[in-house]
């Protein structure tokens, strides 16, 4: 009977805790299994690269907790044929996972250092439809818009009226509304002919959304 390597055990262990916290798409358990987490964390971290919980990264930045990143994929609802934008590419991480679930990802980061260094790290690992721009988070990607989904990975205190404008009729956008200080939710939008409907759905701490692109970093 062959040996089963720490490694395998972990992975294991990650979708298990994956499952057993109420992620049961499929297509979203398999890019998580799929894309190496170990690729997205810093050297002193890649011990705990499977362990559920944030994980800090240059810049000030964090990589979200695994279960948080499987949360707000699955809310996210994407299909094959769908054009994405993420804003706060961080480490590349869940823009990797949503590489294996739509068409084209397009991805935001306001410090170029970390979309330099996250565009260098996904063309490595062969995710060939996402595309890195540094830029500002707050003013979306118009050139490229409309999206059929929005994923926002830093906590905005009110949802970014040109984020709403590049959600296509039918849409639908995730992201963590609250103060930075205060108590912050995941809240999922859907953007039909009448307007916006919102749904809350669970409480979490997300670094800020800040507009603009960094200066220095």
């Amino acid at each position: 009977m062959a040996a089963i390597h720490t490694d395998d055990v972990e992975r294991m262990e990650f979708q298990l805790s994956l499952r057993r916290r109420g992620i049961s798409d499929q297509a979203v358990l398999r890019a998580m299994d799929e894309v190496p987490r170990e690729h997205f964390v810093t050297s002193e971290f890649t011990d705990s690269a499977y362990a559920d919980q944030a994980l800090p990264i240059a810049c000030g930045q964090t990589i979200s907790q695994p279960y948080v990143v499987a949360y707000m994929t699955e809310q996210l609802e994407v299909e094959a044929g769908h054009r994405v934008l993420e804003v706060g590419t961080g480490s590349g991480y869940q823009a990797a996972i949503l590489s294996r679930l739509a068409r084209d990802v397009v991805s935001i980061e306001r410090y170029r250092t970390l979309a330099d260094t996250a565009r260098e790290r996904l063309k490595t690992l062969g995710y060939a439809n996402v595309t890195v721009i540094a830029g500002d988070g707050f003013a979306g990607a118009p050139e490229q818009a409309p999206f059929d989904r929005i994923i926002v990975t830093a906590a905005a205190e009110e949802v970014p009226d040109a984020l709403v404008e590049q959600l296509a009729e039918g849409g639908k956008m995730v992201l963590p509304l609250g103060p930075r200080h205060g108590t912050q939710h995941i809240v999922k939008l859907a953007k039909t002919a009448g307007g916006l409907t919102r749904e809350n759905l669970i409480a979490v701490r997300f670094v800020p959304l800040l507009p603009g692109q960094a200066r220095e970093l």
